[in-house]
């Protein structure tokens, strides 16, 4: 089918790994599509840890540091990083972005022609095997996403959603609380669970505070001192102060589920605190990727670590429904426009934000 886009767009090439010189402006041809896969306007892309850690070559398994570690070891020696990918080899130079709200403008065959003129949401985490496979790729990771003015994606990841919201609002939620939910539906949260959630004022924690509120769950938080007030009013039940100690605050075996994508030295303290049967679900790592923590608490309690990359079939269309209802709310923290990418990761790496950084296309 013809297309209405331009034959070149404005988009953030990324070159290589390294510092934020690899984060290109600059026009390219837009993208053509096959029969399976729509052309979408972007209207707005989320910004997140992943990019900035596929920049950094943080997935790589020879690194050890934490993504603040790495963007200051970045900033004074540009080092070339051959497994950055999170299942293969990054693509570089390629188009990052995994956040994408927009409008369907073309599509490839005539039965999907009712996407046409659709503002859409693009799940960016798509199990290319089938559901009974966890082999998956990622928009952004292992092909093109949204930081530019149009992207292709496979047709069967395209989501209509009919909602109030704006644009921006809307490229804020794919990302962080696809990934929450995910988590959230993998530990079973429910009314039941007393639940802790580190990291809590980030993307995927306020995305984990009201899905697990939603839930009925009581939710613990941990975040920055300068942070609690802004918690609290997300739905966390109690606000924890960062670097405390959660053995002294709550005791041993106290709560049921932890959601986690810190890490870091305090990883093993959140064993402790689980109770027998307890679930730790975790898919980052934030402040440090190496851990340490007693093997007979986590096998004399009968633990589940749950790592999660690879989304189950309900979580996406669970969120489009939660949305579509108001059963959850987006939370921008500030935005900025597509050629300035780099104030925008800057931004972010401040770990001063509410919820999510957007940039508008």
């Amino acid at each position: 089918m013809s297309t209405i886009a331009p034959k070149l767009m404005n988009a953030i090439v990324t070159t290589g790994t390294g510092g934020y010189e690899k984060l290109v402006y600059k026009k390219v041809p837009v993208p053509k599509i096959s029969s399976n896969e729509v052309l979408i306007k972007v209207f707005a892309a989320g910004v997140n840890n992943t990019e900035i850690n596929t920049r950094l070559g943080w997935y790589s398994s020879e690194e050890t540091k934490s993504t603040d570690e790495m963007q200051i070891s970045q900033e004074e020696k540009n080092k070339n990083i051959n497994d950055g990918g999170w299942n293969k080899k990054t693509p570089f130079p390629f188009i990052q972005g995994t956040d994408c709200c927009g409008e369907v403008i073309e599509v490839g065959s005539d039965k999907n022609s009712y996407l046409l003129g659709k503002r859409v949401l693009v799940r960016p985490c798509i199990r290319e095997n089938g559901w009974n496979s966890l082999e998956n790729i990622w928009m952004a990771s292992d092909f093109n996403g949204a930081f530019c003015e149009y992207v292709k994606v496979p047709t069967s990841e395209v989501f209509p959603v009919e909602s109030n919201w704006t644009s921006v609002e809307l490229a804020s939620i794919p990302c962080a609380y696809g990934t929450t939910e995910n988590m959230v539906h993998r530990t079973k949260v429910n009314k039941d669970s007393v639940v802790l959630i580190t990291g809590a004022s980030g993307g995927i924690g306020s995305a984990a505070i009201q899905l697990c509120k939603r839930r009925g769950a009581k939710v613990i938080a941990v975040s920055s001192k300068s942070k609690k007030n802004a918690v609290e009013s997300i739905g966390a039940d109690t606000v924890l102060t960062r670097g405390e100690s959660l053995i002294s605050l709550l005791g041993k075996e106290s709560v049921d589920v932890v959601i986690d994508n810190v890490a870091g030295e305090g990883f093993g303290e959140l064993i402790e605190i689980l109770k027998r049967g307890g679930r730790y679900a975790s898919s980052g790592a934030v402040a440090g990727p190496i851990v340490s923590f007693d093997m007979r608490s986590f096998y004399l309690k009968d633990i589940k670590l749950i790592g999660c990359t690879a989304w189950d079939k309900p979580v996406f269309p669970n969120l489009i429904k939660y949305i579509e209802n108001n059963e959850i709310k987006p939370l921008v923290w500030k935005t900025f426009d597509l050629e300035n990418i780099v104030d925008a990761q800057k931004e972010f790496l401040k770990r001063e934000h509410i919820g999510k950084i957007v940039l508008k296309i």
